[in-house]
């Protein structure tokens, strides 16, 4: 008993990243689905409800129009180019720019496959476009997502690590929750749009692993 317990831990362990990206995908079609046939979801309702209860203010409003700028196409562009050139193994920030390139590439395929129109009853800034899925949180996770796994993969200062992974992590989830705040996205947006990044990383990473395989740890900072 006790040694199947340990087998299909052992088989959970080693599929981990097959298993996520099956939920994720799961769970980004069953929101498509309902944004295909138009409809306006509870969950919806109820995290606009939430944010606006209990978040919404003259005090935190600039606070989310800074944030959402962190995931703008500027911003990480700029970020991209950046680390392409400071980090020394160019293979590495090749790998950000492409990852950059491919997940903005897929957002606006399946924004113009679903046609959302974005949320009209209550607006703190102009945005243009479809609205599902959102595109600030979908390459935000994708490009801060990578960037932590490389932080994971090549970092050897636990601190630091586990510092800079900690700060990303909230920024994608702040990036997310602005898009709401500020009117231009359904929860339903941002969710899926974490969604579909996650599944995409786990694929991106997969591919990319082998590009880098046998580099040193410290070659990254170099």
């Amino acid at each position: 008993m006790k040694l199947n317990r340990r087998k299909i831990k052992e088989g959970i362990v080693k599929n981990l990243k097959w298993i996520v990206l099956f939920i994720c995908i799961i769970g980004f079609i069953s929101l498509a689905e309902d944004v295909f046939h138009k409809e306006i979801m509870n969950g919806d309702i109820i995290g606009y409800k939430i944010i606006s209860t209990y978040l919404i203010s003259d005090f935190a409003t600039p606070i989310a129009q800074f944030i959402t700028n962190f995931g703008g196409a500027t911003f990480l562009t700029g970020i991209a180019f950046l680390l392409l050139l400071v980090i020394k193994n160019k293979k590495i920030g090749i790998s950000i720019c492409s990852n950059l390139v491919i997940a903005t590439g897929l957002n606006i395929l399946l924004k113009n496959i679903l046609q959302r129109p974005r949320p009209t009853e209550y607006r703190l800034i102009d945005e243009s476009g479809y609205s599902f899925p959102s595109g600030h949180s979908m390459i935000s996770m994708a490009f801060y997502g990578f960037v932590i796994y490389l932080i994971y993969k090549y970092v050897k200062n636990k601190y630091i690590k586990w510092s800079l992974i900690t700060i990303l992590s909230i920024l994608i989830v702040s990036i997310g929750i602005s898009r709401i705040y500020l009117g231009v996205h359904y929860t339903s947006d941002v969710l899926a749009g974490f969604l579909i990044a996650i599944s995409y990383l786990v694929i991106y990473t997969g591919i990319i692993n082998k590009f880098l395989l046998g580099k040193k740890e410290n070659e990254i900072g170099e």
